[in-house]
């Protein structure tokens, strides 16, 4: 049986969660799914240009399953982009850091 996922710290929640070829209705294109942790990852790291050791240290989670993250995020965003995907922003196992009471795990 596997280990349970432990709740990631995220700064906060988008006000924007989808994103999408202009264009073309969001009912005629795949999606992609990105989870919070994910836009987290890919913010610390490349908006904020945090070394990975730091952006895993705010997120409360060890260097080695933020590198597993972020490339799953740009992994998921590349495919979007050069596939013409929609990019939806929902879910996965988080707590935000401003509001320690509130707990998303899954």
């Amino acid at each position: 049986m596997p280990r349970p996922i432990k709740c990631r710290m995220i700064g906060n929640k988008p006000d924007v969660v989808l994103f999408k070829p202009r264009g073309i209705p969001v009912t005629m294109l795949e999606d992609v799914k990105l989870t919070f942790e994910e836009l987290e990852a890919i913010r610390l790291k490349d908006l904020e240009d945090l070394n990975q050791s730091d952006a895993a240290a705010r997120m409360s989670i060890s260097r080695a399953t933020f590198q597993r993250i972020l490339r799953s995020a740009r992994g998921k965003i590349t495919d979007a982009l050069v596939n013409g995907k929609a990019i939806h922003i929902e879910g996965g196992n988080y707590k935000l850091s401003n509001f320690r009471r509130f707990c998303k795990c899954e």
